[in-house]
């Protein structure tokens, strides 16, 4: 089933690109969510016309991704965690903690767009990787630190 996409789906296409997809993917899931639309003569003048707003709207939206990634890229966030034996973490850093600590420095990330590919689980300094725009990303520091007996 030929459609047109509306906005950018990962593993299928970019917004105003016309793919094929198996019917049921269309009928079930692009075309409900509004993510898609049928791929007519009505839709594809629809989608052209608007394909000069989007052009405008994505080189905004980088262009702030930019100026976030380069504020990010400079910050480094420290996790104080309690430590057993061996310096072995009791629990382990989680990206919803990383953007909770993000948003304490006053920037805003959602948690899913921290790529933490597993959850850090010992002391030291990592490199997080951060996917602002989906041509944009930043790299945050993260610190993990034992808590001091008191």
């Amino acid at each position: 089933m030929k459609i047109v996409l509306r906005q950018d789906v990962e593993h299928v296409g970019d917004r105003g690109q016309v793919v094929n997809v198996a019917p049921g993917f269309a009928r079930n899931f692009l075309l409900p969510k509004g993510l898609a639309l049928t791929a007519t003569p009505g839709n594809m003048r629809t989608i052209e016309l608007q394909k000069k707003v989007w052009a405008v709207r994505e080189q905004h939206e980088t262009d702030d991704a930019r100026k976030l990634a380069a504020h990010i890229s400079g910050l480094t966030v420290r996790v104080v965690k309690k430590v057993g034996e061996n310096d072995a973490l009791y629990g382990s850093v989680t990206s919803q903690e990383i953007a909770d600590l993000l948003k304490a420095q006053g920037v805003e990330v959602d948690r899913r767009k921290i790529q933490l590919k597993e959850p850090i689980k010992a002391l030291g300094t990592y490199e997080v990787p951060v996917k602002i725009h989906r041509s944009v990303s930043a790299a945050v520091s993260v610190q993990v630190v034992a808590e001091s007996a008191e």
